[in-house]
C-alpha cells in the first residue's frame, strides 16, 4: 500500500463545470497484468466536453472519473509484468479514468515516452497525435505535393493535423476564426476564416480542381460541404460532431447520421472516399493488433515531436483540483491547443 492516497475527478450527472466532484481514497493495487500509474499530466478534450452533457456516444452510466488519457510513472507492476517498467515515463489511452492522481492501466496498453519529453509535452499528443497521425497517415494516406484541408486548424487534433500533413511534404489550408490566422500563416497554413468567408468559394480558388483530403470535426451539415470539396481520388475523414455539442435528444443519432452519409457516399461510384475515424475501432475483435497499431504510431508521433517536426502545444496548465476553470476554458474555444492538468 502506497502512503500518498487517491485524489481523482468524479462526474456525477449532466452537471456544468462546477458540478464534477472531487474524491479521496486509497491508491489501487496492481492486479496481474495491470501497472498503477502515477498521473503526471492528463488533459481535456473534446470527449469530455461531450461526456459532461451525457452526448458521448459510449460513454459509461454516471457516475464516473472522466480523462481521455495520461502520462506519468509507473509506480507499481502486477504479477506477470516486466519489473523494469517501474519508475519508466509512460503514456496511456484509456477512454475514462485519467483525472485522477493514480490510474489502473493494463500494462500492454502503456507507452514509453522517450526521455527529453516532458511529461505535459507528451500529454498534448496522446488523443491529438494518435488521431492525427491515424487519420493522415492510415486513412487519408496523403503523399507530397498534395493538398489538404484541416477545419478547425487551431485546434487539439487540427494544430497536430497541419504539422505532420507539412512535415510530409502536404499543402494545407486550415479554417479558423480570424484571431488564429496569423499563427498558422507562420506555419505555412493558408488561413480561411469560416465565419466571414465562403469556405467552399475560396478552397476552389486555392485548388480549382479540388483537394486531396478533407479533416472535418464538425459533423452535421459541414460534411457534406467538405465531400464537395474532394477532388477525384479525394477521401474525406470524419471524426466528430462538434456542430450538435449542445444538441437535445439523442447521442446516438447524429454519429448514426453521419455513419450513414459515409456509408451512401462510398456505395456511389465517383472515386471518392469518406470515413468516419473513431480511434477505439477494432479494438474490440483484434485486441493485440490495435494495441500494436497504437505503439506504433504513438512512438512515431513522440518521434516527430523529438525531430522538430512538431511542437507540443500547451493552452493552460492548472492542477487537477481547478477542474471547473479548466472545463470553462476548454469549452471557451478561446485557447490554442491542449488544456493540460497536473496533480
Amino acid at each position: 500500500m502506497n502512503a500518498e492516497g487517491l485524489v481523482e475527478v468524479v462526474l456525477p450527472g449532466k452537471v456544468e463545470p462546477e458540478g464534477l466532484e472531487i474524491r479521496h481514497g486509497a491508491v489501487p493495487a496492481a492486479g496481474p497484468g495491470q501497472v498503477v500509474i502515477r498521473m503526471e499530466a492528463t488533459g481535456v478534450s473534446f470527449a469530455e466536453q461531450q461526456m459532461r452533457r451525457g452526448r458521448y456516444y459510449d460513454q459509461p452510466a454516471f457516475p464516473f472519473v472522466p480523462g481521455y488519457d495520461l502520462v506519468g510513472t509507473v509506480l507499481t507492476t502486477g504479477e506477470g509484468v516486466e519489473p523494469g517498467l517501474a519508475g519508466t515515463r509512460v503514456a496511456a489511452l484509456v477512454k475514462v479514468g485519467g483525472w485522477a492522481t493514480h490510474v489502473l492501466v493494463d500494462a500492454a496498453d502503456v507507452v514509453r515516452v522517450p526521455d527529453g519529453i516532458g511529461a505535459a509535452e507528451a500529454e498534448t499528443l496522446v488523443v491529438n497525435g494518435i488521431t492525427a497521425w491515424q487519420m493522415l497517415h492510415r486513412k487519408a494516406r496523403v503523399r507530397t505535393g498534395q493538398t489538404i484541408v484541416v477545419h478547425g486548424a487551431n485546434g487539439g487534433v487540427g494544430s497536430v493535423l497541419i504539422q505532420l500533413a507539412q512535415a510530409a511534404g502536404v499543402k494545407v489550408i486550415g479554417t479558423a476564426s480570424a484571431r488564429h490566422h496569423d499563427a498558422l500563416r507562420e506555419r505555412g497554413v493558408i488561413p480561411v476564416d469560416y465565419r466571414t468567408e465562403d469556405v467552399a468559394t475560396r478552397v476552389r480558388e486555392l485548388a480549382p480542381g479540388g483537394v486531396d483530403a478533407v479533416f472535418d470535426h464538425v459533423g452535421g451539415r459541414s460534411v457534406v460541404g467538405s465531400w464537395r470539396l474532394l477532388a477525384p481520388g479525394g477521401t474525406l475523414v470524419s471524426y466528430g460532431s462538434a456542430s450538435t455539442r449542445d444538441d437535445k435528444g439523442s447521442k446516438q443519432w447524429p454519429m448514426l447520421k453521419l455513419l450513414g452519409r459515409v456509408w451512401l457516399w462510398n456505395a456511389l461510384p465517383n472515386r471518392r472516399r469518406a470515413y468516419f475515424f473513431n480511434i477505439w475501432a477494432g479494438r474490440a475483435l483484434t485486441k493485440n493488433r490495435f494495441r500494436a497499431r497504437l505503439h506504433a504510431d504513438l512512438t512515431q508521433v513522440f518521434a516527430a515531436l523529438q525531430r522538430g517536426d512538431l511542437t507540443a502545444q500547451i493552452a493552460a496548465r492548472l492542477p487537477l483540483t481547478h477542474i471547473a476553470d479548466a472545463l470553462r476554458l476548454a469549452e471557451s474555444g478561446t485557447v490554442a491547443g491542449k488544456i493540460v492538468l497536473t496533480p
